[in-house]
C-alpha cells in the first residue's frame, strides 16, 4: 500500500498497517534461541579453549582433585581403600549435570551439590571424599589448572603467529617502504624490518608468559583459612605428613610447587598478573592490526579476503580489514579485564570475602577466550597478508625526492659546487613541488625541476642512481637478518614441537 500525504506532512491518509512491531515471539517460538549466548563462545573462540572452561572440563578436573586427595591421604597412612580409590576413577567422567545441579539448589553451595552428585555414582567412596578439604581445595586448585592449561594453549598460538609473521619478514625485508611519524612520511624503512616491530612486542609477550607457565603455583591443600589445621587434626598433629600431602596433591596434579601461604584462598594477585599477560598480547595484537588497517587504507597491504566474502552489504566494491578490526574490538575488551582482576585483589578482606566469586567466573574465562580470539586471527592474516609492491613503490617515489634532496646537495659539493646555493635552490623546487603537489594534485615534479637546473648538471646523469629507494632503508634489512638469527630463530627452535601442532579450528567469520 502506498502511504499519501497532503500538504501536511503529518497526516496520513492510509494506514500501511497493523503489524505490532513490538511484539514478543509467541513462549514456543524460536526454540533453542530464547537465551543469551556469550559471543565469545559462540561465535569466536576455538573449540580448544572453550574445553579448558567448560563445565566438562572444570567438573571433571574437580574429582580429579578428590581422587588425587584421597591417593595421596591413603599413602600417608590414612584408612581408603584401593577399591573406594578405583570407584572414583571408573567414574570421574560419569557426571550428571542434572543431578548435580539439583543438589546445589537444596544446598545452595555448588561444591556439595558435586560431592553428592560424584557420591552417588561412588558410593563407597562418599564416606572419605573430600576429607579434610574446603570448597577451596576443589574450586581454587581447578582455577589454577585451568589457568595453566589456558596459559600452555595461548603460548602455542602466540608462538604459532611467531613463526607465521618471521616468514612474512623475511620475504619482505628487503622492499622499501615510507616510514611515518605522526603518521607522517618518514625516513624509508621496509616491509620487513616494519614486521619485525609486531613480532618484537609477541616476543616480549610470549617470553612473560612461558615464565609464568614455570612458576605458576597451586593453591595446593591449605585448609579453611590456610593454616591447614583440618589436615593436622586428620594425621594427629604429624606436620611432616601434612607437609608431605601438600607436596604430593601438587605433584600428582603436574604443578612444581604450592604457593606458600594462603588464607582460604591463593592470592588473587595471581589473578592480576595472569590477565595483565593476556592484556599485554591484546596490546600488540591491536597495535599490528592497526598498522594493518592504515596500510589497507592506504592500498600497500591487504589481509586475506575470501572469493566470496563481502566487504560491505551497501558498496560491493569494499575490501574492508574486516579481520583486523575484530582483533582489535575483542582486543579492546581483554585490555580492560586486569582492572576487574586489581578490584577483585585489593578488596579481599582478611583471609578471603566471596565477593571474589561472582566476578572471576565471568572475567577470568572471557580473558581467556578473548586472548585465544585475537591470535587465531593474528595468525590468519599474517599468514594470508598480501604486500602489493607497486602501490609501496608509488608511494615512496611520491616523497623520495624529497628525502633525495641532501644526497644530491652533497654529491654536487663533491664536484665543485656551493653549498649554499645548492641549497637554496634545492628549497625553492622543494617549495614550489609541493605546491603542485597539494595544490594541483598532480605528482610530485622536484627531480624534473633539478634535471632542468644548469646547478645540478654536474649529477643529472646519476640522478635515478641517487633516488634509489634501497640507498635510503639504512640497516633495515640487516637487521631483520640479525633480528631472526639472533632473537627469533632459537624462540622457534625452542617451541618447535608446539608449531607443529594443527589448531583445530580456523577463522569462520
Amino acid at each position: 500500500n502506498t502511504i499519501h500525504r497532503n500538504s501536511a506532512p503529518q497526516t496520513i491518509i492510509k494506514k500501511m498497517s497493523t503489524f505490532d512491531y513490538s511484539a514478543d515471539p509467541p513462549s514456543d517460538a524460536l526454540p533453542g534461541h530464547r537465551k543469551y549466548q556469550n559471543p565469545l563462545v559462540s561465535r569466536y573462540a576455538s573449540s580448544e579453549m572453550s574445553y579448558v572452561w567448560s563445565p566438562a572440563c572444570k567438573f571433571t578436573t574437580w574429582r580429579k582433585l578428590w581422587i588425587c586427595l584421597a591417593s595421596a591421604e591413603k599413602e600417608l597412612g590414612i584408612n581408603i581403600t584401593d577399591s573406594q580409590i578405583k570407584e572414583m576413577e571408573e567414574n570421574v567422567f560419569n557426571i550428571d549435570f542434572d543431578k548435580a545441579a539439583e543438589y546445589e539448589s537444596k544446598f545452595r553451595h555448588d561444591v556439595m551439590g558435586h560431592v553428592h552428585a560424584f557420591g552417588d555414582v561412588a558410593p563407597a567412596a562418599m564416606p572419605i571424599l573430600h576429607l579434610g578439604a574446603t570448597s577451596c581445595f576443589i574450586g581454587d586448585n581447578a582455577d589454577c589448572i585451568q589457568l595453566k592449561n589456558g596459559l600452555i594453549l595461548i603460548r602455542r598460538k602466540l608462538v604459532k603467529v611467531i613463526s607465521v609473521l618471521s616468514s612474512f619478514a623475511k620475504k619482505y625485508k628487503d622492499l622499501p617502504t615510507l616510514g611515518f611519524t605522526h603518521y607522517q612520511p618518514a625516513q624509508l624503512t621496509t616491509v620487513g624490518k616494519r614486521a619485525t616491530l609486531w613480532i618484537q612486542d609477541l616476543l616480549l609477550d610470549l617470553e612473560k608468559i612461558d615464565a609464568e607457565i614455570e612458576s605458576l603455583p597451586m593453591r595446593g591443600v591449605k585448609g579453611t583459612t590456610g593454616t591447614q589445621a583440618s589436615f593436622l587434626e586428620l594425621f594427629e598433629g604429624d606436620h611432616e605428613k601434612v607437609k608431605a600431602l601438600n607436596k604430593r596433591v601438587v605433584s600428582l596434579m603436574g604443578f612444581k610447587k604450592a604457593i606458600p601461604v594462603s588464607g582460604q584462598t591463593y592470592t588473587r594477585k595471581i589473578d592480576y598478573h595472569i590477565m595483565t599477560l593476556l592484556s599485554g598480547i591484546c596490546q600488540s595484537a591491536y597495535k599490528m592490526c592497526g598498522d594493518v588497517r592504515l596500510l589497507a587504507n592506504l592500498k600497500e597491504v591487504e589481509e586475506p579476503f575470501a572469493k566470496n566474502q563481502i566487504g560491505s552489504s551497501a558498496m560491493a566494491y569494499k575490501r574492508n580489514p574486516m579481520r583486523s578490526e575484530r582483533a582489535c574490538s575483542i582486543a579492546r575488551y581483554v585490555m580492560t579485564l586486569p582492572s576487574a582482576c586489581a578490584q577483585t585483589h585489593a578488596c579481599q578482606w582478611f583471609e578471603r570475602t566471596l565477593d571474589d566469586s561472582a566476578i572471576r567466573r565471568i572475567v577470568l574465562p572471557e580473558g581467556f577466550l578473548g586472548t585465544d580470539v585475537v591470535l587465531s586471527l593474528l595468525e590468519n592474516i599474517a599468514d594470508g597478508m598480501h604486500v602489493w609492491p607497486s602501490v609501496v613503490r608509488k608511494h615512496v617515489m611520491e616523497e623520495l625526492p624529497f628525502m633525495s634532496t641532501e644526497v644530491i646537495l652533497m654529491e654536487c659539493v663533491k664536484k665543485g659546487g656551493d653549498r649554499q646555493e645548492l641549497h637554496e635552490a634545492i628549497r625553492v623546487h622543494s617549495m614550489a613541488a609541493g605546491a603542485v603537489v597539494k595544490g594541483e594534485g598532480k605528482a610530485n615534479d622536484l627531480l624534473d625541476r633539478i634535471a632542468k637546473d644548469k646547478l645540478f648538471e654536474c649529477v643529472w646523469d646519476k640522478l635515478d642512481e641517487l633516488v634509489d629507494p634501497q640507498l635510503f632503508t639504512g640497516r633495515a634489512t640487516q637487521q631483520v637478518d640479525e633480528f631472526m638469527e639472533e632473537e627469533v630463530e632459537p624462540v622457534l627452535a625452542k617451541f618447535k614441537d608446539e608449531i607443529k601442532i594443527e589448531n583445530k579450528d580456523g577463522v569462520n567469520v
